[in-house]
């Protein structure tokens, strides 16, 4: 295996706090630039994997991200957004973080070393055959997302994992390993800059094209949002406007009527 850590090496930029604040940005910036390349690295084995969960989903599979610090918080993040934007119920895309929900907000001290417990949290939601199991790990080592990774594969449930390191433990012990090699971290070993960038675009990837394969777009519009705000029930009205000539009043009052544009867009075509 190999042991180098490249997101602990140190930084390439030495004395930040004698830089001046357009300094401090423009490397930053400049750092941010390596992500978009790394990224493109991977995208046949992120591919594949949105492939394999579409699969599964279609089924009544589910997704599970596991993590640990910012890499947990960015899969519930993930996983959080899907409902109100697509229109599926919370139960379909899982992001499970060390320590429990208090983790999100602060961290738990010990939390991820512990390599037993994210299997316990997996069994708990009765993971099954049909499930995919995604870790999250900026270095590929956290003992919480290796363990339950390594036991959801011994019961023959599809992994993967998006890490920042090369031929880590964690990638050694997937199906599906995505390795996003973004480099030493402007500040020595803060994953929550670049690593965190390549998690946060790399999962937006998986979960929009999973959805849009299962058919929750229409054109290139979110018609099966949740209508949880006034922007959204305005945007609502506008694509119903947009695709079938109604009037604004009317559009909206069917929109609420019906509680998302994909469903007026069914009744309508049911009245023809």
């Amino acid at each position: 295996m190999n042991n180098e850590s490249i997101t602990e090496k140190d930084s390439l930029y030495h004395d930040l706090e004698m830089m001046t604040v357009k300094e401090l940005l423009q490397n930053m910036h400049e750092e941010d630039k390596k992500v978009l390349p790394a990224i493109s690295a991977v995208m046949p084995q992120i591919e594949k994997l949105v492939e394999q969960v579409f699969l599964r989903m279609k089924k009544g599979g589910r997704l599970f991200y596991m993590g640990a610090g910012t890499s947990g918080r960015l899969g519930i993040l993930d996983a959080s957004e899907i409902p109100p934007t697509f229109g599926v119920g919370y139960g379909l895309v899982i992001g499970l973080i060390a320590g429990g929900d208090r983790a999100i907000r602060k961290a738990v001290e010990a939390a991820e070393d512990d390599e037993a417990m994210g299997w316990k949290e997996l069994e708990r939601l009765e993971i099954n055959e049909l499930d995919t199991v995604v870790g999250i790990a900026a270095s590929g080592r956290t003992p919480y997302v290796v363990g339950a990774v390594k036991k959801a594969r011994e019961h023959k449930i599809l992994t993967a994992c998006i890490v920042n390191n090369p031929g880590s433990i964690l990638a050694k012990n997937v199906d599906i390993a995505i390795e996003a090699i973004v480099g030493p971290e402007f500040v020595t070993g803060s994953t929550r800059m670049k690593s965190g960038t390549s998690q946060k675009m790399i999962l937006n990837m998986i979960t929009t094209s999973v959805m849009i394969k299962l058919g929750r777009v229409k054109g290139n519009k979110m018609v099966n949002m949740q209508l949880t705000n006034q922007k959204l029930v305005h945007r609502g009205t506008r694509m119903i406007v947009s695709e079938l000539g109604y009037s604004e009043d009317k559009a909206k009052r069917l929109l609420l009527l019906h509680g998302s544009v994909n469903e007026v867009l069914k009744a309508a075509r049911n009245e023809k």
